[in-house]
C-alpha cells in the first residue's frame, strides 16, 4: 500500500507500522526530517510544506495521514501559554481545510489527527487517547495507556513513553517534538482499522 505521512515529525504514527508499505513522509523542518530518515531509512522523506504537497500528489496514494499543526488549537497553549504570555492568535484553519478537502476529493482512505482543542471542534471527530481523529473509516473504541503530556515533561519519561529516543540527536526543543508525537501503538491501530 501507498502511504502518504504528512507532517510527519519524527514519525511517532509510523513506528510500528511494518516495512511492507510503500511510504512518503512530508516534514518541513530538515533536521527533524532527517531524525525521521534516520529512523525509517526505507521510507521516501521529503523536505516540504505538507499541506502544499497534499494539494498536488493525493491522488498517487492509497492510505493519506496528515497531523497538521497543532499549538493554536491547543487546550495548554489557551490555559497555560497564554498566563505564560503568549498572544492570543487565530486557530490555523489548515486542519479543516484538510478534513473537508480528503472528504470531498480522495478515494482511499484518509485519517486527519490533531489535539482535542480548546472549543467545541467545528467538525464532528473521534477521540482516541489525547488527539481527535477525523477518517472516512470507522475507528473503534480503544484503550491507550496515557501519559499526561505537558510543558514540565521531562524529555526522558516522553522517550520512554513513546520508546523514542533522541535525547543524543541535536534536534532543538526535544519536548515539543516528542510532545507531538502520536502514541506509535494508537498509530499501528489506526493503521490497521484503515486496512480492516
Amino acid at each position: 500500500m501507498k502511504i502518504l505521512n504528512l507532517y510527519s515529525g519524527i514519525g511517532g504514527n509510523r513506528k510500528l507500522w511494518s516495512n511492507e508499505h510503500d511510504i512518503t513522509a512530508i516534514e518541513y523542518k530538515e533536521d527533524i526530517a532527517k531524525v525521521y530518515k534516520s529512523f525509517y531509512p526505507q521510507d521516501r522523506v521529503i523536505v516540504a510544506d505538507a499541506h502544499d504537497y497534499l494539494l498536488k500528489h493525493f491522488e498517487e496514494y492509497d492510505f493519506i495521514w496528515s497531523s497538521p499543526p497543532c499549538p493554536t488549537h491547543s487546550k495548554i497553549r489557551q490555559m497555560v501559554g497564554l498566563k505564560k504570555g503568549a498572544e492570543p492568535v487565530y486557530p490555523d484553519m489548515t486542519l479543516y481545510q484538510e478534513i473537508i478537502f480528503l472528504k470531498h476529493h480522495f478515494k482511499g482512505k484518509w485519517l486527519v489527527e490533531n489535539v482535542v482543542p480548546y472549543y467545541q471542534p467545528l467538525i464532528e471527530a473521534t477521540k482516541l487517547s489525547r488527539h481527535l481523529f477525523w477518517s472516512n473509516f470507522e475507528l473503534q473504541p480503544q484503550d491507550f495507556p496515557e501519559v499526561k503530556i505537558r510543558w514540565s515533561n521531562k524529555i526522558s519519561d516522553l522517550e520512554n513513553y513513546h520508546k523514542i529516543y533522541i535525547a543524543n540527536t541535536k534536534l532543538k526543543d526535544k519536548r515539543q517534538i516528542l510532545r507531538n508525537c502520536v502514541y506509535p501503538p494508537l498509530g499501528k491501530y489506526i493503521l490497521e482499522q484503515s486496512l480492516s
